[in-house]
């Protein structure tokens, strides 16, 4: 009895981790080749899941109708992200960075009123997806299918990434944007339309994890606010800019957590909370991060 109640809390921190992976993934590849702190980033998340409400109404008589909502919401979000980069975002590069936090900041507002407005303040939901109903007995603990599939798909999402950044032409471009841009810009690379890329990409993945998130969790507004901050805590454990770095953070976070829930029921948070002041005490750079030069 006690292994599979222990077991069901690792399972349960394990798709919270993978969920805090794919936004906190896109936060650190902005910060790690724009050196950019999107603030912004958890407001893509949460129009990710109110766009995934919105296909799935719009195409309700079709069966499966979550995975085109998920799909849609997600490339949706790209494209809100890459026109934020190509007509705002980029007239602030050269600018100190204080400008840019105050950027996404009012971003954040801009969007949650938005959102409000679209789609009011009530608690929105979606169903699971039909294929993934149910779910399967492991060591006497009943994990939903839907759940193991974000275990899974996290770390895809993960290899897929590193393989772009270390495998493709693109990928070599990026990391080298991150060390040099002006030597990059100067070897003929279109520097603007890589990091409109990226930053895409970045929101893509947002509102990947805020449409996938839509069956277990409800889409209310502030969602944004709420995870953001977790997001900055993975990042700032696993390291700013450590892809693998962020897939450490968001394990070890998911697993604190749901511990934490178990051991001290009230001081969960305080948990994470007080591991992430250790590391930036013993650490500042991140458990796989880097010095700031």
């Amino acid at each position: 009895m006690a292994l599979s109640f222990l077991f069901s809390q690792f399972m349960g921190g394990l798709t919270t981790a993978m969920f805090l992976f794919l936004i906190a993934s896109g936060l650190s590849l902005v910060f790690g080749v724009m050196r950019v702190l999107n603030f912004a980033h958890g407001s893509f998340y949460m129009i990710g899941a109110y766009l995934a409400w919105q296909v799935v109404n719009w195409l309700q008589p079709m069966p499966e109708r979550f995975w085109p909502a998920v799909l849609a919401a997600s490339f949706g979000v790209a494209l809100l992200g890459a026109i934020v980069e190509r007509l705002l975002l980029r007239h602030l590069y050269d600018r100190e960075e204080l400008y840019q936090l105050l950027f996404t900041y009012a971003l954040v507002l801009v969007l949650g009123d938005a959102a409000k407005f679209l789609w009011g303040t009530q608690q929105l939901s979606v169903s699971r997806p039909p294929v993934l109903g149910g779910g399967i007995e492991i060591f006497g603990t009943l994990v939903p299918h839907y759940n193991l599939f974000i275990m899974l798909f996290g770390p895809l999402v993960a290899l897929s990434v590193w393989l772009m950044l270390t495998r493709t032409t693109m990928g070599r471009m990026v990391r080298a944007a991150a060390l040099d841009r002006e030597m990059l810009g100067a070897l003929s690379a279109n520097v603007g339309w890589l990091y409109t890329g990226m930053f895409a990409l970045a929101s893509f993945l947002a509102g990947l994890s805020g449409a996938l998130v839509t069956p277990i969790q409800s889409i209310v507004p502030g969602m944004d606010v709420e995870i953001i901050v977790q997001a900055f805590i993975v990042v700032v454990i696993g390291g700013l800019g450590s892809f693998w770095g962020t897939f450490l953070g968001s394990v070890i976070y998911g697993q604190v957590l749901s511990f934490g829930i178990l051991i001290f029921p009230g001081f969960s948070l305080f948990s994470v909370f007080a591991l992430m002041a250790v590391i930036l005490i013993l650490r500042p750079w991140g458990l796989l991060g880097r010095p700031l030069r």
